[in-house]
């Protein structure tokens, strides 16, 4: 049979792209070779081998869409892409389970205006097992499609709308996608599509849609990772060569429709502030005019530098945020402008100074300096997403899979390069010209009155009529493609995987500074660039006896006005070095990260020094920061999980406690409106200090090269005379009975339920034991809560429970966002879950197996990134783990037995102990969480503190 395989694909249509030929302009653009093929029936597969970790990215793109979706059917390409992961018919049940066995990383699927896609990262013994997956529920689905599983699904997709739409500004997209495209363009909708089409969705629909659009010749298959051409011809011919090419697929054609006049819109929503979103229509990706563009929004609105931001949050003091860019589509592209106004703050002002803007960008174009750093920015963007194979963020698979399916090659990201890189000034202006003049919609989105109905709201929206000139779908040329004879016996399942690669994960080096400043090293030689971090041991739990959010404010000044630069100098000089310069906190550490191209790492150094040394804590800097600091606060204030993660620990562990704070780190309006300059300073100064600090440093360099240069920037740092506060993270004793919190949230499409407790620290003995257990009761897709919540009852997207690591004790968090009228059963499922695990359902063998396997499995893939190496280094550091420790988590995870996850487990989950916090529409879901009795109830307001006009209730029959 393999020599058969050998000659079958030494007889494949083979071309190789012209992206592995050397670069035109090597110093410049990036190069990703590949080696393009097509199989007798039609499909596309583009190979990339990188060799630096034993994973390949397996990356199927179908060219289709929610702009294929025809009048009366919008939202079924998404709806189909869930029922891709219902299983085949030779593999029943979900499809992410082998997955899991298997160890993959950054896997699922995903659906977009014009192509639907699915991912996986595989060690590289499992990708024989993720080609048979991927090809069995190509070719051999609908057996396995029945109503249940379309019931299933749908209730899953309409409980995903729900979740987006109870987001603040969650209902934007559809109202200006209706009121930017012509009702007769495909992108008039959005892709998750209206509640009523979904409800009409068929099985008759289903097998439709597959056999139009799922057929081998609309599909590409990208293998970037380690693999070769070779293997990757056999595997796919062996694999994918007997499905048919499917019928021809019709291409829409670019229509790009700009608005004749400027139009307007008002939307309401449980929203914080207004906020201003102003959409152009633009030419397609791809297009000179498209790039233009993105440069163009970079001068614009990118960051601090950029024009708009200049001018309505540091001059007129008008707005608290304001960014500007281009959603490239293949059919048509969007530019969009958001404002968040300040409160009190006229709209007029704000559209009257946009429009001064841009008349002057319009009317001059950008500077040399701007379109330099604008360039700069996108070039180094782009380099860092070519650490990782796959993903879904990005990853090399992803680029040549947009190029190969959008513009019938795997190389366009190389012109695009090239054309921003050689964009000049007269260009770009003759873009922004083109498209910025023209019409553009305005929505403003206000937060709305108590007992508003969105859904009416919503309706009333007219939206575009059709408009004419739409250009005619265009047949792909006429071409004969042929099948081979399966080589596969599908009856025998999916192939085992029965030997891994060993994981390689650098051996950390340490060294010191001339000032005792430890550094620890990881080497990682993949790309061109090197992150360093400051690490100080302080976080959000060193705001005890201080006024709550000085350490995170703090963190964010950091990253203002050095005491010779100011805050858009510091902006400016990273845009031009193309660094990434950030501090922030997490619940016990601070941190100040760099993250710079090795061709400018000197003077990215020098800046990452003047940052963390000097900060000015200059009082304008205060007050700006201070305003969109509240502003986000009252943010947090509108969204259901802010909203529990303010309250929840707190009740948790006493508002006495070090961790008995907002858990966003944010602090409360009070205390923030207090700081001071002198506040700031005096966290610097016993927080952020040499002798509190830790360096670490992961990529391309060596400990002798990096030492000296940190050297040169840290060595001569001197701690104060003043010692290190001590935190007192002290110990808590677990809650006595269940407790109930309600939050109000009118109008909510949704409920959020989040149930804690309280488990030993990340530090605990336990600690992998507790991790396991909890992967399989819901720490996984196919966990006991997942299964339960979202796949048989179809009352969540998803649902489960995960452990926050701390120093200290940690919490457990069991969370479901369902559907309003189905709250109380939710809670009464997660409650029953918790009980039936520590009581008549223990977890079972198989099921701490399953676990123990993905993680140890996963590992090759975990530490792809240099930036997945540093987290681990942080572990290491702030948990005092071993310098091996990722090295050797292989045996220790393989120790963890059922006896061991079980008694882990039954530790620390004491159901009837839960600490509830449930936010939604009380008026829908007070009563029936009442009658569950799950414990004393109390309503309260978004700080935690009683609601006056609610009395807690006690539970009868307790």
């Amino acid at each position: 049979m393999k020599n058969r395989l050998t000659l079958l694909a030494a007889g494949l249509m083979t071309f190789v792209g012209a992206a592995s030929a050397a670069s035109t302009a090597p110093d410049t653009i990036p190069d990703i070779p590949f080696t393009r093929f097509q199989l007798p029936n039609g499909l596309t597969v583009v190979v990339h081998e990188d060799h630096k970790a034993p994973v390949v990215a397996v990356s199927i793109w179908y060219h289709v869409g929610s702009a294929d979706e025809p009048a009366g059917k919008t939202g079924f390409a998404h709806l189909f892409e869930h029922l891709m992961f219902s299983g085949s018919e030779n593999h029943k049940g979900t499809y992410f389970q082998p997955f899991e066995l298997a160890g993959a990383t950054d896997m699922n699927g995903t659906t977009w205006f014009d192509r639907t896609n699915y991912f996986e990262t595989v060690p590289t013994t499992a990708v024989d097992m993720a080609l048979w997956m991927e090809s069995d529920r190509m070719g051999h689905l609908l057996g396995a499609i029945g109503q249940k599983e379309l019931d299933t699904q749908r209730g899953v997709v309409q409980n995903e709308k729900r979740q987006g739409e109870n987001q603040p500004y969650g209902r934007v997209d559809e109202n200006i996608l209706v009121n930017t495209y012509p009702a007769n363009h495909a992108y008039h909708h959005d892709t998750i599509g209206s509640m009523t089409d979904l409800d009409a969705a068929s099985l008759a629909d289903v097998k439709k849609w597959f056999h139009d659009y799922y057929g081998a010749a609309n599909t590409t298959l990208v293998l970037a990772g380690d693999i070769t051409v070779a293997q990757a011809k056999e595997k796919a011919a062996k694999y994918f060569g007997d499905i048919p090419s499917g019928p021809p697929v019709p291409r829409q054609q670019a229509w790009i429709t700009p608005l004749a006049k400027d139009t307007f819109g008002v939307q309401h929503d449980q929203v914080a502030q207004a906020r201003v979103l102003r959409t152009w229509i633009a030419p397609q990706l791809g297009t000179d005019d498209a790039i233009g563009l993105d440069l163009a929004t970079t001068v614009l609105g990118g960051g601090k530098t950029s024009r708009l931001y200049q001018r309505l949050v540091y001059q007129d003091k008008l707005a608290d945020d304001v960014s500007i860019g281009i959603s490239p589509f293949a059919l048509a592209s969007q530019v969009q402008l958001s404002v968040d106004i300040k409160q009190g703050v006229d709209q007029k002002k704000v559209e009257a100074a946009i429009a001064d803007v841009l008349k002057d960008f319009l009317a001059k174009g950008p500077t040399d300096d701007e379109l330099a750093r604008a360039k700069v920015i996108d070039r180094a963007g782009f380099i860092r997403g070519l650490e990782k194979v796959g993903g879904r963020g990005g990853g090399k698979a992803t680029i040549l899979a947009e190029g190969q399916v959008y513009r019938n090659d795997p190389g366009a990201y190389k012109k695009d390069l090239e054309r921003a890189q050689s964009a000049t000034v007269a260009s770009v202006l003759a873009a922004s010209r083109a498209w910025l003049d023209k019409g553009s919609y305005t929505l403003t989105v206000l937060p709305a009155a108590p007992g508003f109905n969105p859904e009416a709201e919503d309706k009333a929206v007219k939206g575009l009529a059709d408009a004419a000139g739409r250009p005619a779908a265009v047949m792909p040329p006429a071409k004969s493609y042929t099948v081979d004879k399966s080589l596969v016996d599908r009856a025998t399942g999916v192939p085992a995987v029965t030997t891994f690669p060993d994981l390689t994960f650098p051996k950390l080096q340490r060294g010191k500074l001339k000032n005792g400043i430890e550094v620890v090293l990881a080497e990682r030689h993949t790309i061109p660039v090197t992150q360093v971090q400051l690490l100080f041991n302080a976080g959000y739990a060193a705001d005890q006896g201080h006024k709550l959010g000085t350490a995170s404010f703090t963190s964010q000044l950091l990253e203002e006005s050095t005491r010779s630069l100011d805050s858009v100098e510091v902006a400016r000089r990273k845009q031009r070095l193309g660094a990434i310069i950030g501090a922030g906190c997490a619940l016990d550490t601070c941190s100040i990260s760099l993250n710079a191209l090795n061709t400018d790492l000197r003077p990215s150094l020098e800046l990452f020094a003047d940052v963390a040394r000097n900060p000015a804590f200059k009082a304008e800097d205060i007050e700006r920061v201070r305003g969109q600091w509240l502003a986000g606060i009252a943010q947090e204030k509108t969204e259901p999980e802010g909203l529990a993660l303010r309250t929840l620990p707190p009740l948790l562990f006493g508002k006495n406690h070090a961790y008995g704070i907002p858990f966003t780190g944010s602090g409360t309006e009070k205390a923030i409106a207090s700081l001071t300059a002198a506040d700031l300073a005096n966290f610097q100064r016993d927080y952020l200090r040499p002798d509190n600090a830790r360096i670490l440093v992961a990529g391309d360099t060596t400990l002798a090269e990096i030492l000296p240069q940190l050297d040169a920037v840290f060595g001569d740092w001197t701690p104060p005379a003043t010692a290190v506060p001590k935190r007192n993270i002290a110990e808590v004793a677990v809650q006595p009975k269940p407790r109930v919190y309600l939050i109000n949230r009118t109008d909510a499409p949704q409920s959020l339920i989040l149930a804690g407790l309280i488990a030993p620290s990340t530090r605990a003995k336990d600690a992998l034991d507790l991790g396991i257990a909890n992967g399989a009761f819901g720490g996984s897709f196919t966990s006991r809560l997942n299964m339960n919540l979202r796949e048989d009852k179809r009352w969540a997207y998803g649902a489960g429970s995960f452990l926050m690591d701390a120093q200290g004790q940690r919490p457990v968090l069991f969370y479901a966002p369902v559907q309003t009228d189905k709250t109380a059963e939710s809670a009464a499922e997660i409650l029953k879950e918790a009980r039936e695990v520590i009581g008549t359902k223990p977890l079972t063998a198989d099921e701490i197996a399953k676990i123990r396997s993905q993680r140890v499995r996963a590992l090759p893939g975990s530490f792809e990134s240099t930036s997945s190496v540093l987290g681990a280094m942080n572990g290491i550091l702030i948990y005092d783990r071993p310098d091996d420790y990722v090295q050797t988590l292989k045996p220790r995870i393989e120790a963890v037995d059922q006896k061991s996850a079980e008694a882990a487990l039954s530790a620390v989950l004491k159901p009837d102990a839960f600490t509830w916090v449930i936010v939604g529409d009380l008026r829908k879901i007070e009563a029936p969480v009442r009658a569950l009795n799950l414990g004393e109830v109390h309503v309260i307001d978004a700080d935690g503190n009683p609601v006056k006009s609610a009395k807690p209730t006690k539970p009868a029959g307790k």
